[in-house]
């Protein structure tokens, strides 16, 4: 069913029929509602021993699972009220051109740079996997590099074309992000993508790495720029966080933020992102912690490929590629978009009268 309708997520729940998620919406299947004991042999059925007892001692786990040679989902099983959940995303098995992810042109300049940390970063299921797959992919075809990508799990298989792929997975193949990064660096790469930044040696590392020489790629679970940075220097103590700005500010490429939409006509879902470019104005921001000014560093950084986030959701909103309720729910500023909104309709119902008389 998932597969046939080319739905993204599955749900499996106790007490509800299995649930999918279709175009951003939750639509619950034609099926009696599953028991306990319908839940514990699906996940079972998919997981390994040593899984199993990961889910006893932790409560939960995550892993890549391929059906057959139909499909591959990243699943995440969770114990909630004492039963067994899982929620299967389906990942697709054909990586998009960055073209058909929605970015810009601009952003393809970021990637053949030789060195620097680019950050993806957006809620859970906003697209950041898809994204980094398709600029890794761009990498893969256009240039001769060793890429070495540590994730949890591995989703994209990417085969070798005019560059080497290494694709490490955490817990299967090494430790944890942080020490996959340190082996990387003696494994001659040139481009490192780090699945998920979450936790202070990780982000370190990861930013040691960049300032290294290499070209990194890492998320973060936020949205916006500048809240990405803030995020960024508050996980390192007090006392570290003025050396951390000026080792950010040297070696950040770009920071590209992204949710993720249904479309109006319905049929499928769009990205929109908020692009900063690092740029002297930008670093000096950085350097000096005035992060709350970036944002008119964007909006003034247009030629360079810069875009807020919300100027994003407008120009969807006025091609009518998105609804306005999916634009509010995507804004980082409601009211100041409602606004621009309100005086965009006033302007064309002038227009419209100009034209008529």
């Amino acid at each position: 069913m998932v597969i046939d309708k080319s739905a993204s997520d599955l749900h499996l729940t106790v007490g509800l029929p299995p649930i999918i998620r279709f175009h951003g919406r939750l639509r619950p299947m034609n099926i009696a509602p599953l028991t306990s004991d319908d839940t514990v042999a699906l996940m079972r059925s998919i997981t390994s021993e040593r899984r199993q007892q990961e889910i006893k001692e932790k409560g939960g786990c995550d892993f890549g699972f391929a059906f057959e040679k139909k499909a591959r989902f990243r699943v995440a099983i969770y114990t909630q009220k004492g039963q067994v959940g899982l929620a299967l995303r389906l990942i697709p098995s054909k990586i998009l051109t960055m073209e058909e992810v929605g970015l810009p042109q601009e952003v393809k300049k970021l990637l053949d740079r030789p060195r620097g940390l680019i950050l993806v970063t957006g809620p859970t299921g906003s697209g950041k996997t898809t994204t980094l797959a398709a600029m890794i992919n761009y990498i893969n075809t256009e240039s001769d590099c060793h890429i070495v990508t540590i994730e949890d799990p591995i989703e994209y298989y990417h085969e070798h074309k005019k560059s080497i792929i290494t694709q490490r997975e955490v817990f299967s193949d090494i430790g944890s992000f942080a020490e996959a990064i340190t082996k990387a660096l003696r494994m001659d790469p040139d481009v490192i993508l780090v699945g998920e930044m979450r936790d202070l040696e990780t982000i370190q590392t990861a930013i040691r790495a960049a300032e290294t020489g290499h070209l990194v790629f890492g998320t973060l679970h936020t949205t916006g720029a500048t809240r990405t940075i803030n995020r960024i220097v508050d996980a390192f103590p007090t006392d570290q966080q003025e050396q951390i700005r000026t080792q950010l500010a040297s070696a950040l490429n770009a920071v590209i933020s992204q949710v993720l939409m249904p479309k109006a006509d319905g049929t499928g879902v769009i990205a929109g992102f908020e692009i900063m470019i690092m740029t002297s104005a930008v670093e000096h921001l950085i350097r000096e912690n005035q992060t709350h000014k970036i944002i008119s560093a964007i909006q003034t950084g247009t030629k360079q490929g810069m875009i807020l986030l919300d100027d994003c959701l407008f120009n969807l909103y006025v091609q009518k590629k998105i609804t306005y309720q999916d634009m509010m729910d995507s804004a980082q500023t409601p009211p100041d978009l409602a606004l621009k909104v309100q005086e965009y309709a006033r302007q064309q119902q002038e227009a419209y009268k100009k034209a008529m008389k």
